[in-house]
C-alpha cells in the first residue's frame, strides 16, 4: 500500500489508555506502511488553530505505553464553534499534507468526527471513555481501569466501615449511564448499587441497609454512580446549573443520600467521592491491550481507505462499524445486568 501521512488527536475528558492508542497508530503506520503520524494539540482546539507536533516512531513514542493522561493534551470545544470552523480545519489539514485523520474520544467527538466524514475528510474513529457508554463496541479502553481504581477503593472502605459500625457511600462517575458504579459494586462487593439508568428509591435503600444492621453487620456500602436520580416523589434533589455544553452540574447524589439515611435511621454516614481518580494513573494491562488493538486498526484502516468509520470491539475480535452506529444513542446498562446485581443486595 501507498504510504500516507495520518493526523490523530484526543478530544473530552482524558482517559487511562490514550497515549497506548497513539502508540499503536504511530509504530502501525510506520513500520508497516512507511507512513507519518501528525499529532494535534489539545483536541479539536489544536486542529483548528493548527498546533501540531510530528509525532516519530523511536524511543520515546515506544514509552508512552505505561503512561495515563495523553501527550496531546485535550480539551472541548462548543459544536457551533467547531462547525463553523470546518474551512479552516480543512485548510489546515491540507497545510499539513494530511491524508486521513484519526479522532480519539468518546460519543461527543465521535459525533464530531461523522460530521467531519460527513463534510468529505477521510475520519477513522477511535472509541474511549472510562463510562463505557460508546454503542457498538462492547468495551472502551479506560473502563477497566476506572472499574480497578473503585473497586481497590471500595475495598478500602469495607474494613474502615466495619471498623466503626458505618454506612459509606462511594460515588463514582457516570453521568447517563451505570457502567462503572455496576461493575464496581459487584466486584466490591457493594450492598447497594445506585445508577443512573433505574430511577432509585430512597426508602428502599434505607430497608436494605436497616436489615443488615439488624442482622448483626454493622455496616453497609453503597455504591451511587454521580448522575442517579431518585423516582419520583419519593425524595427532593437539588438541581445544579447547566454549564456551555449543556451539561447539567452535578449538586453531589452520593451527600444527599447520606444525609437522608443519617436522617430517617440515625447512623453514622459518610461519603467518598472518587472524581478524576478514576481517570487519572496508569492504565491496566486489559486497556493497553485493547488501546494498542484499537490504534494498530485504526491506522491500518486509514490505508485501507476505511473511512467514515469507527473500530470497535465485538466478542475477540476488532472491527470496523460505521461512525453512524457508535453515536446518537449511549449504550446504558440493561436491566437484567443491574438485575444480577440486585440478588447480591443488603
Amino acid at each position: 500500500m501507498v504510504s500516507m501521512r495520518i493526523a490523530t488527536l484526543t478530544s473530552g475528558g482524558d482517559c487511562p489508555g490514550l497515549n497506548a492508542v497513539i502508540r499503536g497508530i504511530v509504530r502501525t503506520a510506520s513500520s508497516e506502511f512507511g507512513s507519518t503520524v501528525v499529532g494535534y494539540e489539545d483536541g479539536w482546539v489544536g486542529l483548528m488553530e493548527d498546533r501540531r507536533v510530528q509525532l516519530y516512531d523511536d524511543e520515546r513514542i515506544d514509552k508512552i505505553l505505561l503512561r495515563g493522561g495523553t501527550i496531546l493534551g485535550t480539551g472541548r470545544l462548543h459544536p457551533d464553534k467547531f462547525k463553523n470552523g470546518l474551512e479552516q480545519i480543512k485548510a489546515n489539514l491540507k497545510d499539513a499534507g494530511v491524508d486521513a485523520l484519526i479522532p480519539i474520544g468518546g460519543e461527543g467527538t465521535l459525533k464530531g468526527a461523522k460530521w467531519l466524514s460527513d463534510n468529505g475528510i477521510p475520519v477513522v474513529g477511535v472509541p474511549k471513555t472510562i463510562d463505557n457508554d460508546v454503542n457498538g463496541t462492547d468495551f472502551t479502553f479506560g473502563f477497566d481501569t476506572a472499574v480497578s481504581v473503585a473497586t481497590d477503593a471500595i475495598d478500602r472502605l469495607h474494613t474502615t466501615a466495619e471498623s466503626h459500625n458505618r454506612v459509606m457511600i462511594v460515588e463514582v462517575m457516570g453521568r447517563h449511564v451505570g457502567w462503572i458504579a455496576l461493575h464496581a459494586g459487584m466486584a466490591g462487593g457493594a450492598h447497594y448499587t445506585v445508577i443512573p439508568e433505574v430511577p432509585f428509591d430512597i426508602a428502599d435503600i434505607c430497608k436494605a441497609m436497616e436489615r443488615r444492621f439488624q442482622m448483626g453487620e454493622k455496616y453497609g456500602i453503597i455504591v451511587v454512580a454521580e448522575g442517579a436520580l431518585p423516582a419520583e416523589g419519593t425524595m427532593e434533589l437539588r438541581e445544579g446549573e447547566v454549564d456551555q455544553f449543556g451539561h447539567k452540574t452535578f449538586t453531589g447524589i452520593g451527600q444527599q443520600i447520606a444525609d437522608e439515611i443519617h436522617a430517617r435511621l440515625g447512623h453514622d454516614v459518610r461519603t467518598t467521592v472518587l472524581g478524576h481518580i478514576q481517570r487519572g494513573g496508569t492504565p491496566t494491562s486489559f486497556d493497553r491491550v485493547l488501546a494498542t488493538r484499537y490504534g494498530v486498526r485504526a491506522a491500518r484502516a486509514c490505508h485501507e481507505g476505511q473511512f467514515g468509520k469507527t473500530v470497535a470491539l465485538h466478542g475477540e475480535r476488532i472491527e470496523m462499524i460505521p461512525l453512524a452506529e457508535a453515536v446518537g444513542t449511549l449504550k446504558e446498562v440493561p436491566l437484567r445486568r443491574y438485575e444480577t446485581a440486585q440478588a447480591m443486595f443488603g
